[in-house]
């Protein structure tokens, strides 16, 4: 079954088509590296929680919108790899390819995938 990485974040709102132009142009490299496919979202209904929620998780401020990402490859091996490729690719390199928000509070993890339906 294939493998799951999954991303939130916050994004300055105003940096919305930044985000989509960085997201896409990300998107070509990872695919060049093994990917399978990669979904962005941008919230548009996400609820400030008490204990948890997005918002907390990622210390959202006023003026950010929260964002729900996810990468799909073939297996975890076939991530590991990329992702060691993707690293090593200067056309990631944060002069090469800034991020259009502060990335020291995106959360992000991999996932095995147990159901797709």
């Amino acid at each position: 079954m294939n493998y799951v990485d999954g991303f939130v974040a916050a994004v300055p709102t105003a940096n919305q088509e930044a985000y989509r132009k960085h997201a896409q142009d990300a998107a070509k490299i990872f695919k060049e590296h093994g990917a399978l496919k990669l979904v962005e979202c941008w919230g548009d209904d996400v609820p400030d929680g008490v204990l948890t929620s997005f918002p907390l998780a990622v210390k959202k401020q006023s003026d950010e919108t929260v964002v729900f990402s996810w990468i799909t490859w073939p297996s975890r091996a076939a991530r590991d790899a990329g992702w060691e490729k993707i690293m090593a690719d200067p056309r990631m390199a944060p002069g090469a390819m800034p991020m259009p928000f502060d990335g020291k509070r995106m959360i992000y993890g991999g996932f095995q995938m147990i159901l797709e339906s």
